[in-house]
């Protein structure tokens, strides 16, 4: 199978959008390849990557055990577990994106996210569901805001209830709206 296949370009689509990335220079694919390691612990090389997408001109076909690493990536079990998901498409998906469930957390562990254009933040578990915003970037949520949220699904929108900005009341609030988060991550 070559990289302009119909599923190795829906492959490559559904990683841009988990990962928010349109790898373009080579600190794009060096990304890449650190936020695929951080989520499968399995190396795939830029150079690797840059092949996959076209960055360098490539001969031959791709390797299965490579996308076999990226079909893990997006929650499948393998590449033919890819394959099956795209012949078994009707428009609904089941929750196999990664999730990090807020009771799983202890007080004090901090969780980046990032949707779509580009948007981020850093929040602190302050305990009981609730946390404190300490970054936003291009984001209507700011440093000192708090509020609550039970789950964190990669892929999803983020709801969030009780936010408190400033002196305002207490709102609900929807990060990611269309797309859903693009990055969901334990700071270790």
């Amino acid at each position: 199978m070559n990289n302009n296949s119909p599923e190795i370009q829906e492959l490559l689509k559904r990683i841009e959008e988990r990962t928010c990335i349109k790898p373009k220079s080579p600190a794009d694919f060096n990304r890449l390849s650190d936020i695929i390691w951080e989520s499968t612990h399995e190396p795939l090389s830029p150079s690797t990557l840059k092949r996959l997408w076209g960055y360098f001109k490539s001969v031959g076909t791709i390797r299965n055990s490579t996308l076999v690493i990226l079909a893990q990536f997006l929650g499948f079990k393998g590449w033919e577990d890819f394959l099956s998901d795209l012949d078994q498409d009707n428009g609904s998906d089941p929750v196999m994106s990664p999730l990090l469930k807020t009771e799983d957390l202890n007080v004090g562990d901090r969780i980046t996210v990032a949707w779509k254009p580009n948007r981020s933040c850093v929040f602190r578990h302050l305990g009981n569901q609730k946390f404190i915003v300490e970054i936003a970037e291009n984001s209507k949520l700011k440093a000192g805001n708090t509020f609550h949220c039970s789950v964190f699904i990669l892929g999803a929108p983020l709801y969030l209830t009780d936010l408190v900005q400033e002196n305002n009341p207490p709102v609900a609030f929807v990060a990611g709206k269309k797309d859903g988060l693009c990055e969901v991550r334990k700071n270790g």
